[in-house]
C-alpha cells in the first residue's frame, strides 16, 4: 500500500459534514423513472464526446471536406453512388500517408465530416444518422479505422508535441488538435457499429462481427486496441503527456471494452452458459428483472427533521406519548391505511438519534399511555380489500456449502460431541428438527462458478502431474487480462488518479493532473455569459469521465470474475490497495441528491441540434433554467456503478467490510438513501447489511427503519446473523493474515498460468539402465578419431574430489 501512497489521499476516517447535509432532501422526492441499462440511448452518447467548446470545429470539418470535392464539386455526397463514394475515400486514404502536418490534420477532418454524417446536406436529425451509419461502414470496409490507429499511434510517440505541452504554464484545446481529431474518428466508429440497428445489411453484420474481432484481439502491434488506450492514460497520468484528451480516450476505452467483451445482458447469458458447461444448476432468477422490478423506498427521515419531531414532543407531547411499533421502511410507497396520521408523526421519530428508541415511554408516564384508535370497521371487513402489498421476498434464498458444513459440525458438537469433518450426509444421533434444517438449507443451496474454479485451482496447484494441463480458452477477456497483467496495477492507479481528479468533493492542488485539457478554450472567457456557459461545459466534462470510469471499472471486474475468480481477485486487491473504498466514500460525502438532479447541459449545443438547426441567442436565463428533467441519467448511472464497485470489492471480505466500518461509511450512506431509486438503494442497503454487526446494537437499535428495508430488499442468507453481531467485539480477525492468503493464492494462480515455463519441466525421466544403454545415439563422425583424447583430457586427467561428491 506503501506504494500507492502517491496516487492517494491521507486515510482517514471520512466525517460527514453534519451542518451542510442536514438539509439536503428534507421535503421527501418521487420515485425517479430511471432504467439501468448498459449506455443513454445513442444520441446522448455521441454528443458527450463532444465539449461545447467544439462547436465551431464543426463548420471546419464541413470545410476541410469541401476542399477535396474538386472533382465532384457540382453534386452532392448523398448523390453519388457508392462506386464514386469509395473512390472518394481512397483518395482521401492515400493523402493521408503526406508528410506535412496541416495537410493530414485536414484529410482527417473530412473523414469525421463523414463520420458525423455530411449534416450540411441533411435536413433532420435521422437523416444525419442514417448517413453517419452509412459512412461508417464504408470507411470500416476500406481500413480506415486501422489508418487512424497507426496515425494515433504516431501521435502518441510525438516527443515534440510533449514536450511542448509540459512547458506551457497553460494547456488549452488547441494542443490537442490532433488527438481529438483521430479519437472522435475512432469513437464514431466503435460506437456506430456497437449499437446494432433493425435495418442492418448483412454485410453490415458480418463487418461487425469481424471488427469485433480485431478489436479484441490483435489490431495494433498483435495486441488489443484497448491496450494502447491504456498506456495513453498511464502516459498522461504520469505528466508526461499532459495535452492528452482524456475524456476522449476514456470514453473510447470503456466503449471499446463493452464491444469487444459484452454487456450486462451478455454477462448474463454467458453466466448461465458456464453454469451449464460446469454442471451447476441453473440460476434462481434473473438478477436484473429482479432489480428493474423493484421499488423505490421512502427514505429516512434526515437529522433536522428528527430535532424538530423531538423538540416539538418535549413542548407538547409528555403527557400524551405513545408506545407504538416502529413502521418500517415504505418499500412499496404506500401508506399503511390500518395506522392513523397521529400514530405516522410519533413513528418517524426514531431514525439516527440514539436515545430515542430508549426514550419512548416515560416511566413517569406509564399510566397515561394513551391506546391508538381502532381503525374503522369498514377496512377490516375482508383482506381482499386491503392495499396490494407484494407476496413473497424478492429473492431466492441462497446457502454456501460452508454455512451447511458450520451448521452440522455446531450441532453435532451439541448433540453427539463429535464432528465428521466435510460429512453433509451422515445425520445419524441428530433430533428431527435439525434432519428438517439440514434439508431446508440443502434446498436452498448455491454453487458459484467462483467456487468451482477455486476448487480446480487447488488440483492444478497441488496434483500437476494428475490433473493435466489446463485448457485455456483464448476468449477476447483472457486476451486483454494476459496483455494487462505486467502493467494492471499501473492502469488501476492510473484510473483512480482520474477519478480522483474528478469528484466534487476533491480540492485541486498543486501536482493535481489536469483533466481540463480538451475543454478550456486558448482565450479566457471574458463575459459573464461566457464565463457561465464554460462553467457547464467543465462540470459536464468531469461528469461524463466518472461516468466512463465507473463504467469500465464495472465490466472489467464482471468480465474477469466470470472469466476466473482470482483474475477479478487480482484487480480488486490493487483497487483496494491505491485506496478505492475511501476514494469512493469520499464521492458520496456530498448532497447526492443535488449530484443527481444536476443539469449541467445546453440542449441547443448539443450535436446533432447544434449542427441541423440556427443557434438560438444564449442568456444567462437560458444557461440557468436548463431542462425540466427529473434527474441526470449520466451521474445516477455513475452513482450505481460506483455502489456496485463497492459491493464487488468488500463482499465476502472481513477486512474490507472494517474498512467501511473505519472510514464511517454509515452515515454517508444512510444520507444516500434519499434518492428515492430502487436499484441505487439496494446496493446501499447491500453495504449497510455486510457492516451493520460491527456497528453496535445503539446503531441497530436507533435505525430499525433502514433494518426493516435491509430485510424487504436484500436477499436472505438462512443462517446469517448480520442483524446480531453476536459476540463481534471478541472475534480474533486477523485481517492482514486474510489478505495475505488471497495475495499469495493470486501470484500462484498467475504464475502457474501466465508465468514463464521452463523448457522440460515435468517430463517423465527413463531410470532403467537396460533402456539406457540400449538406446542408440547418433556421435559425430569424427568421435572415433578423437575418443581417447576426449577419455584422457576430461576423465583421466581429472582428479575426483570424493568429500564433495559425498556432501552434495
Amino acid at each position: 500500500m506503501a506504494a500507492c501512497a502517491d496516487t492517494t489521499f491521507t486515510e482517514r476516517p471520512i466525517r460527514s459534514e453534519l451542518a451542510r447535509n442536514e438539509m439536503e432532501g428534507s421535503v421527501e422526492s418521487p420515485a425517479l423513472e430511471f432504467e439501468y441499462g448498459d449506455t443513454d440511448s445513442f444520441t446522448t452518447e455521441l454528443a458527450e464526446l463532444y465539449s461545447y467548446t467544439e462547436v465551431p470545429e464543426f463548420i471546419l470539418n464541413r470545410d476541410c471536406f469541401e476542399d477535396f470535392r474538386t472533382e465532384v464539386k457540382e453534386k452532392r455526397w448523398t448523390e453519388l453512388g457508392i462506386v464514386e463514394q469509395r473512390a472518394y475515400v481512397m483518395r482521401l486514404l492515400d493523402a493521408l500517408e503526406v508528410t506535412n502536418k496541416d495537410r493530414r490534420l485536414r484529410v482527417t477532418r473530412a473523414i469525421l465530416y463523414l463520420a458525423q454524417g455530411v449534416f450540411s446536406e441533411c435536413s433532420t436529425e435521422a437523416d444525419i444518422l442514417h448517413w453517419s451509419r452509412h459512412n461508417i461502414y464504408l470507411l470500416l470496409s476500406m481500413g480506415t479505422f486501422t489508418a487512424m490507429v497507426e496515425l494515433l499511434s504516431m501521435e502518441m510517440d510525438n516527443n515534440q508535441a510533449c514536450s511542448n505541452a509540459v512547458s506551457k504554464p497553460a494547456i488549452s484545446l488547441v494542443d490537442s488538435t490532433e488527438l481529438r481529431v483521430l479519437l472522435n474518428v475512432m469513437y464514431l466508429m466503435v460506437e456506430t457499429v456497437r449499437s446494432e440497428a433493425e435495418n442492418d445489411k448483412l454485410e453490415w453484420k458480418m463487418a461487425r462481427e469481424t471488427f469485433k474481432v480485431e478489436l479484441g484481439s490483435s489490431l495494433h502491434n498483435g495486441e488489443p486496441f484497448a491496450l494502447m488506450l491504456f498506456g495513453m492514460m498511464t502516459k498522461f497520468c504520469s505528466m508526461n503527456a499532459p495535452h492528452f484528451p482524456m475524456k476522449k480516450v476514456l470514453l473510447l476505452l470503456w466503449k471499446t471494452v463493452l464491444f469487444t467483451l459484452g454487456g450486462f445482458d451478455d454477462l448474463q447469458q454467458m453466466k448461465e452458459r458456464s453454469r451449464e458447461q460446469l454442471g451447476l444448476p441453473p440460476l434462481p432468477e434473473d438478477s436484473i428483472k429482479v432489480v428493474r422490478a423493484m421499488r423505490a423506498a421512502s427514505p429516512p427521515a434526515s437529522a433536522m427533521e428528527l430535532l424538530e419531531q423531538q423538540q416539538q414532543q418535549k413542548r407538547g407531547r409528555r403527557s400524551r406519548r405513545l408506545l407504538v411499533k416502529q413502521d418500517s421502511l415504505d418499500t412499496y410507497g404506500e401508506r399503511d391505511p390500518f395506522k392513523n396520521d397521529e400514530v405516522r408523526d410519533e413513528e418517524d421519530d426514531g431514525e439516527d438519534m440514539d436515545s430515542t428508541m430508549e426514550a419512548e415511554v416515560d416511566p413517569l408516564d406509564r399510566d397515561t399511555i394513551i391506546q391508538p384508535p381502532l381503525p374503522p370497521p369498514l377496512l377490516l371487513s375482508t383482506p381482499a380489500e386491503r392495499l396490494g402489498f407484494p407476496k413473497g421476498l424478492p429473492w431466492a434464498p441462497k446457502v454456501r456449502e460452508k454455512d451447511i458444513l458450520h451448521f452440522l459440525e455446531t450441532s453435532r458438537n451439541k448433540f453427539i460431541g463429535f464432528t465428521l469433518g466435510n460429512d453433509t450426509e451422515t445425520l445419524v444421533g441428530l433430533p428431527r428438527p435439525i434432519h428438517e434444517s439440514v434439508k431446508t438449507l440443502k434446498q436452498h443451496k448455491y454453487v458459484s462458478i467462483a467456487e468451482v474454479q477455486i476448487k480446480k485451482e487447488e488440483a492444478l496447484q497441488q496434483r500437476p502431474m494428475t490433473t493435466g494441463m489446463e485448457e485455456v480458452e483464448e476468449m477476447p477477456v483472457e486476451i486483454l487480462y494476459q496483455r494487462m497483467l505486467p502493467s494492471l496495477p499501473q492502469y488501476v492507479i492510473g484510473l483512480l488518479k482520474l477519478l480522483l481528479a474528478v469528484a466534487p468533493t476533491s480540492r485541486t492542488n498543486v501536482d493535481s493532473i489536469n483533466v481540463l485539457a480538451d475543454v478550456l478554450p486558448e482565450e479566457i472567457p471574458i463575459t459573464v455569459l461566457q464565463s457561465m456557459k464554460l462553467g457547464v461545459d467543465v462540470n459536464r466534462h468531469k461528469e461524463i469521465i466518472v461516468k466512463a470510469i465507473s463504467a469500465l471499472l464495472l465490466l472489467l471486474l464482471k468480465h474477469f470474475k466470470l472469466n476466473h475468480i482470482y483474475q477479478f481477485e487480482y484487480i480488486s486487491q490493487h483497487l483496494v490497495f491505491a485506496n478505492c473504498i475511501p476514494l469512493i466514500l469520499k464521492f458520496f460525502n456530498q448532497n447526492i441528491a443535488s449530484y443527481i438532479s444536476a443539469r449541467n447541459r445546453i440542449g441547443v449545443l448539443d450535436f446533432p441540434h447544434c449542427v441541423l438547426y440556427e443557434m438560438p441567442e444564449l442568456t444567462v436565463e437560458s444557461l440557468e433554467s436548463g431542462d425540466d428533467t427529473q434527474f441526470c441519467w449520466r451521474n445516477l448511472f455513475s452513482c450505481i456503478n460506483l455502489l456496485r464497485i463497492l459491493n464487488k470489492v468488500t463482499k465476502w471480505k472481513h477486512s474490507r467490510t472494517m474498512m467501511l466500518v473505519v472510514f464511517k461509511s454509515a452515515p454517508i450512506l444512510k444520507r444516500a438513501l434519499k434518492v428515492k431509486q430502487a436499484m441505487m438503494q439496494l446496493y446501499i442497503l447491500k453495504l449497510l447489511k455486510i457492516q451493520t454487526k460491527y456497528l453496535g446494537r445503539q446503531w441497530r437499535k436507533s435505525n430499525m427503519k433502514t433494518m426493516s428495508a435491509i430485510y424487504q430488499k436484500v436477499r436472505h442468507r438462512l443462517n446469517d446473523d448480520w442483524a446480531y453481531g453476536n459476540d463481534i467485539d471478541a472475534r480474533p480477525w486477523d485481517f492482514q493474515a486474510e489478505e495475505c492468503a488471497l495475495r499469495e493464492s493470486i501470484e500462484l494462480f498467475n504464475r502457474r498460468r501466465y508465468g514463464k515455463k521452463t523448457r522440460g519441466e515435468f517430463v517423465p525421466v527413463d531410470n532403467c539402465l537396460q533402456s539406457v544403454l540400449g538406446q542408440r545415439v547418433e556421435l559425430p563422425e569424427d568421435f572415433p578419431y578423437s575418443y581417447e583424447m576426449w577419455l584422457e583430457r576430461e576423465v583421466f586427467s581429472q582428479s575426483i574430489q570424493w568429500e564433495e561428491l559425498l556432501q552434495a
